[in-house]
């Protein structure tokens, strides 16, 4: 209760001026970097936030930036305590035991010295930090030394997320490399399984470019030469397939994407915000973890909903005519509070494509 007491005073705070330094400026700015960079990590690769592993990880991360954070202030600015000008003991007789400094016009406590950067005698002073832009003594030793404590554990554990991130990365890249695969491939080919099951079709889709072999398969993509196999135009198949295979099952998804689309019209306008405030808390706190687009929306308008979350979804916003043929669109994200299912459209029935799994 002190120390958070302290805190409020500011006791030796000489305002805000001690955070115009390079060294709180490069240790906050590493604080922040770090700290920042790991929760994103974190959330957006390595963990997700709906385990239990996954939030006790995040609330880890949030504790160690708040307790680096709160005792690097602390030893910032309640400071290490100075010698009251013109102190004198209260016994006179002690001052033939004591130095005087001419500068605070006052004698120097035990374990007390003089530092030039304050210009003021501080109590049992330990040295002057730069990365602090303040003293280190009586009242700031054990944050100082917390915040030494803290923040190479802090680092650890951020180093944990950055190395097990790269690892899942480099894992997953090896994975499709030694089956031929790219990772958009990769989806094709799991969209193509998804709709054979839907539509319970008597047809097997096999990937063309998968050379049977994990070795000759890594061997088109790792060359001593450094050069990849090939010009990139041309690919060799496995038996049975031929060259247009994938891109005709991408025609049939396409189409397919189409006839499963919803139609909804516009009731509510969006400005296109990546977190709106103003469309419920959970629309807030649930927004899509990926670089595409949001589309602002005007009420009355019409959108063809492909695939959805709970609070949002995502689709083509219907411009004229010659959407219909691909020639114009509008594509992203957008709330789900803002649109509603149009009844007139027979394609109504059909719910986007990815909303029952992510249900």
């Amino acid at each position: 209760m002190g120390t958070f007491c302290s805190v409020i005073k500011f006791e030796n705070l000489q305002e805000l001026k001690r955070l115009c330094h390079w060294g709180p400026i490069i240790a906050l700015g590493v604080i922040a970097i770090c700290s920042t960079m790991a929760m994103i990590d974190s959330v957006l690769w390595y963990w997700p936030l709906h385990t239990t592993g996954g939030s006790v990880n995040f609330i880890m991360l949030i504790n160690w930036t708040v307790m680096i954070l709160y005792n690097y202030f602390n030893a910032m600015f309640v400071g290490p305590g100075f010698v009251p000008l013109g102190w004198k003991p209260e016994i006179s007789q002690d001052t033939m035991y004591l130095q005087y400094c001419k500068v605070c016009q006052a004698y120097k406590a035990p374990r007390s010295h003089h530092c030039r950067k304050c210009n003021r005698c501080v109590m049992k002073m330990d040295h002057h930090c730069p990365w602090i832009n303040n003293c280190c003594g009586y009242q700031n030793h054990a944050s100082f030394t917390l915040f030494l404590l803290l923040a190479p554990l802090g680092c650890i554990h951020a180093a944990f997320i950055f190395v097990m991130t790269m690892y899942t990365q480099l894992y997953h890249r090896m994975k499709i490399i030694l089956r031929n695969k790219t990772s958009i491939e990769s989806w094709i080919e799991e969209k193509a399984k998804d709709r054979i099951q839907y539509y319970q079709l008597d047809e097997v889709f096999v990937f063309p470019y998968d050379m049977g072999s994990r070795w000759r398969n890594f061997k088109q993509v790792f060359t001593w030469s450094g050069v990849p196999e090939g010009d990139g135009l041309e690919w060799p198949v496995r038996e049975g397939c031929h060259q247009y295979s994938l891109t005709i099952e991408q025609l049939k998804q396409k189409a397919d994407k189409r006839v499963r689309s919803v139609r909804y019209k516009v009731i509510e306008d969006y400005s296109g915000a990546c977190c709106p405030l103003n469309k419920g808390i959970k629309t807030f706190f649930t927004s899509p973890c990926t670089e595409e687009p949001r589309i602002q929306l005007q009420k009355g308008e019409f959108i063809l909903a492909t695939r959805g979350l709970r609070y949002w979804l995502y689709g083509d916003k219907i411009i004229d005519d010659s959407f219909i043929e691909g020639v114009s669109r509008i594509r992203g994200w957008f709330p789900r509070k803002c649109v509603e299912k149009c009844p007139c459209d027979a394609e109504t029935d059909q719910a986007p494509e990815g909303e029952k799994k992510n249900r």
